[in-house]
C-alpha cells in the first residue's frame, strides 16, 4: 500500500511537471515517474530510510530524482533545463518527506499494536 501511495504521488508530480516543462509525452513522463518510484522505493525507503532518518532519506530521494530525470532527459532528448529538473526534484523531495513521515507513523502504530 505504501508503494502505491509513493507511486501515485511521484507519478502525479513528475508526470505533470515533465509534460509542462519539456516536450515529454505522457507515456515517456509516466514511465520515468514509474522508474523513479521503483528505484527510490528500493534505495530510498528500503535501504536508506531504514538505516538512517527522514532527513537523509529525503535528501537522497531528491538527488535520486534529479539523476533519474537527467538520465531520462538525455536519453529521450527532452527540452528541459537543469533548473527545471531541480524544481521537479525539490518538489518530489518535499512530497517524499511527508510520505516518509506517514510510513514512520504507520510503522510505529503497528508496532504498538503488536506489543
Amino acid at each position: 500500500m505504501k508503494f502505491v501511495l509513493k507511486w501515485f504521488v511521484n507519478g502525479v508530480i513528475v508526470t505533470t511537471m515533465l509534460m509542462y516543462y519539456s516536450n515529454a509525452s505522457f507515456l515517456g513522463a509516466a514511465t520515468t515517474a514509474t522508474i523513479l518510484t521503483i528505484v527510490a522505493y528500493i534505495l530510498g525507503d528500503q535501504i536508506i530510510l531504514r538505516s538512517t532518518n527522514n532527513g537523509i532519506a529525503t535528501v537522497s530521494d531528491g538527488i535520486l530524482a534529479y539523476l533519474v530525470l537527467w538520465i531520462a532527459a538525455s536519453a529521450m532528448n527532452w527540452t528541459i533545463s537543469p533548473g527545471e529538473m531541480l524544481i521537479i526534484a525539490l518538489i518530489t523531495a518535499i512530497a517524499e518527506f511527508f510520505i516518509h513521515r506517514y510510513v514512520f507513523q504507520t510503522r510505529t502504530s503497528y508496532q504498538r499494536q503488536r506489543a
